[in-house]
C-alpha cells in the first residue's frame, strides 16, 4: 500500500490568521487565508487544492482507459470547478464540475466518451469524494 501525506499549519484566529498547506515529502508550500478562502483574496485554498488533485487523477485515470482501448492519447487537459457552498449548517463542497480536452487520434467520439464517464467514477479521487455530485463535460479533438 501507498501512503502519501500533506500538511496544514494555521496560525492565528480565523479571519486574521494565515496558513500554509505543505504538499507531500518535498515540502512544496502555498499559502492560504481566509480572504483566499472565502473572498477574493490572494493565495489558494483547500478546495483549489481538491480540483488539482481531482483533474490530476482523472486526466491520467483517462490516458490509461484510451490506452487500453488500444489509442494514443496526445494530451488530455482538465479543469475540476470545486462548488464551496454555504447553508444553515455550514460550509460544504457540493459539486465538482470536470471538464475535459482530449487529443486522441482515430478515436471515434462514442468510445471517448464512455471512457471519460468510466474515469470519472473510477480514478482513486472521484472514489474518494463520492459523496459530491461529479459532472463531466468531455471534448474530443483528433490530432493536429
Amino acid at each position: 500500500m501507498l501512503t502519501r501525506s500533506s500538511q496544514g499549519i494555521w496560525r492565528g484566529q480565523l479571519k486574521n490568521g494565515k496558513g500554509t498547506m505543505i504538499i507531500g515529502e518535498a515540502g512544496f508550500g502555498v499559502d492560504y487565508s481566509f480572504p483566499s478562502r472565502f473572498e477574493n483574496g490572494s493565495g489558494t485554498n483547500p478546495e483549489e487544492l481538491i480540483g488539482a488533485a481531482h483533474a490530476g487523477c482523472f486526466s491520467m485515470a483517462l490516458s490509461h482507459l484510451i490506452e487500453e482501448a488500444g489509442y494514443t492519447p496526445q494530451e488530455i487537459s482538465t479543469r475540476a470547478t470545486v462548488h464551496l457552498c454555504k447553508s444553515d449548517s455550514g460550509f460544504s463542497i457540493d459539486k465538482i464540475a470536470l471538464q475535459t480536452d482530449a487529443k486522441v487520434p482515430e478515436m471515434p467520439a462514442a468510445d471517448f466518451t464512455s471512457k471519460a464517464e468510466e474515469a470519472k467514477s473510477s480514478c482513486p479521487v472521484s472514489r474518494a469524494l463520492a459523496g459530491v455530485e461529479i459532472t463531466l463535460e468531455a471534448n474530443l479533438a483528433g490530432a493536429d
